[in-house]
Order: C-alpha cells, then sequence, then structure tokens
C-alpha cells in the first residue's frame, strides 16, 4: 500500500487543464460506473460526515471511498480521506490525502459546467465566496481557456476579494473588478459561481436581477432556490443528489450533465434561456483522479507493509 500526502500530489504539477480533462472523462464513464448517492451523518449543527463510494467500469479495475467532513470551528474546516483498491482483488493500493483532490476536482467541474451552458457570448463571469473552491474553479477556466480574456466580478468580504486578485495577477487573460452589492454583481453576469459553504437563506430576492441568458452555479447548491421554478433549465451532476430538493419536481426541464456531453440530452438552445448548473460532487470524479495520481506515483513512492494475513484464519 501507498501513503499519498499533498504535497506528493503537489509535487505532480497537475495543471489546471488537465484536472479540467479528468472531469470530463469521468462524466464520459458515469453510466457505466457504480455511483450510490453520498451518505451524509451530521453529529452536530452544519457539521458533516459525508461518504462517497464508486466502482468504475471494470477496464479501470478500481474502486474507491472519500470520507468527507466538515467541522465548524476545526482548521481547516473542511478535510477529506481517500482509500483506493484494485476492484479486481481487493488489495488496498493507496491510502490517500484527498483535500488537493476535492478541491481540483470541485474546481474543474463548475469550470466545465461554465463552459457547457454558459450562453454564446459569455464574457463576464462573478463570484461569490472566494475561498479554494473559487481559486480552483478559477484557475480551471483560465487554463483551460487561454486564449479568451475573462472579466471578473468578485463580491467583497473581508480582505478575501484582493487577496483573489493578487493570486491571479500573473494571469494575462483576465481582468478583476470588486462590487459590494450582490444584487449588482448578479445583474452585470453572465455566469456566477457561487462557492460560499453556508447559506441562511436566499443570496437574491429580486428576480429583475437575473437577466435573460444567465447561468448560476451554485457549487454547494446554497441560496438560489427562488431560481429552481423559474429559470428554464436545470442540471446537475447526479440526478440522485438533487431529486430531494425541495422543488425538485418543479423543475423546467432536467437533465445531468454527462447526458449533455454525450449528446443524450438537450444543452442550452438560445442565448436567452436561464439555467442552472448543480454540481455538488461525485466520488466518480475523486475516483478518477486517485487513480491517475496513483499511476503517476506508484513506481516513486515506498510500499507500506500492512501485514495481513494470506490464509483463512480462525478467532
Amino acid at each position: 500500500m501507498k501513503i499519498i500526502r499533498t504535497e506528493d500530489i503537489k509535487g505532480l504539477g497537475i495543471s489546471p487543464a488537465t484536472c479540467v480533462d479528468w472531469v470530463t472523462e469521468s462524466f464520459m464513464v458515469k453510466k457505466m460506473a457504480q455511483l450510490p448517492p453520498k451518505n451524509s451523518i451530521h453529529p452536530q449543527g452544519d457539521d458533516f460526515f459525508n461518504t462517497m463510494p464508486c466502482l468504475l467500469p471494470a477496464k479501470y479495475s478500481r474502486f474507491g471511498v472519500k470520507e468527507v467532513h466538515r467541522i465548524a470551528g476545526a482548521v481547516p474546516a473542511l478535510g477529506s480521506d481517500y482509500l483506493l483498491y484494485d476492484s479486481s482483488t481487493g488489495e488496498l493500493l493507496a491510502f490517500m490525502d484527498a483535500d488537493w483532490i476535492t478541491t481540483m476536482r470541485t474546481g474543474a467541474v463548475a469550470a466545465l459546467a461554465a463552459r457547457t451552458f454558459r450562453k454564446t457570448d459569455a464574457s463576464v463571469y462573478s463570484f461569490i465566496g472566494l475561498g479554494n473552491t473559487a481559486r480552483a474553479s478559477m484557475l480551471c477556466l483560465l487554463e483551460s481557456e487561454p486564449e479568451v480574456m475573462h472579466k471578473v466580478i468578485l463580491k467583497r468580504y473581508k480582505d478575501q476579494a484582493e487577496l483573489f486578485v493578487e493570486r491571479f495577477k500573473d494571469y494575462k487573460n483576465v481582468v478583476f473588478d470588486i462590487y459590494d452589492s450582490t444584487e449588482d454583481l448578479i445583474r452585470d453576469s453572465d455566469v456566477v459561481f457561487s462557492c460560499i459553504t453556508a447559506a441562511d437563506g436566499i443570496i437574491c430576492e429580486d428576480m429583475d436581477c437575473f437577466r435573460p441568458g444567465i447561468l448560476l452555479i451554485p457549487v454547494h447548491t446554497r441560496g438560489f432556490q427562488n431560481c429552481d421554478t423559474v429559470f428554464d433549465k436545470i442540471y446537475a451532476d447526479d440526478t440522485g443528489h438533487v431529486c430531494g430538493f425541495r422543488y425538485f419536481n418543479s423543475f423546467r426541464k432536467f437533465a445531468e450533465l454527462s447526458d449533455v456531453l454525450d449528446g443524450s440530452a438537450e444543452g442550452r438552445a438560445d442565448d436567452h434561456e436561464r439555467i442552472i448548473s448543480y454540481n455538488i460532487g461525485l466520488g466518480l470524479h475523486d475516483l478518477i483522479f486517485a487513480d491517475k495520481i496513483y499511476e503517476l506515483l506508484k513506481d516513486k513512492m515506498p510500499d507500506v507493509p500492512l501485514n495481513r494475513e494470506t490464509e483463512k484464519f480462525w478467532i
């Protein structure tokens, strides 16, 4: 078994554009994978432990399970671990720190959703919530479209907007503006990324702020329930993750992102449709990333012996 730490993964220099390629691959094999909905347990308040198993198609010979948790007051508040198995033998191949995987696959899916569902002349992107998820989404968008100039509006919060701008100062295909008003930010945007992890109530009550052609990407699903029944189309990375939403049965049109990518469902039909893409995060993405990273590192990392029994034993 290998123990793979965050510093080992970072040392590979995996590009954000590669991350977008990996999540695209994961969506293309989704129908052949076994992917039960995540199991969520809440010890107190909004804290959670989520367990996310997945079995890839036979050609991969991989099963994996991620445990991700959010505990208020912990530093960092979010954490995750991954177990990777050879599904043909049951061998535990690796124990991984999954924080980098979780962040980058989340950002890559958000960027892929933006590229898939935005209107044809979209040029103004905005971010509410400016933590690592927003940074990963921005990285994946900019590096997968290096030839495209992006205008980005940031919602001011403490000094995070200024730090965000500083992080991307060396990128030549983005310019930033900072807004104090959420309503103005949404009103001026073609694509809105919401990367907040908690929201009390609706983020923007004024439906007039959501102009024709807008795309909402609520990465953590919070705060836009007032749009669920009035937007033209809603997409998700998995039906099982959204079918329990309060207004799911009132969605005007619904499909999965994987169905749009493989051509079995319609995506955006015109530049006037208002669209939401709910990308909650799939164990499928985590497993594809874990498998790719394991293959890149397996010959460079020492084995950690588990000294398991090799014959049937009696208690």
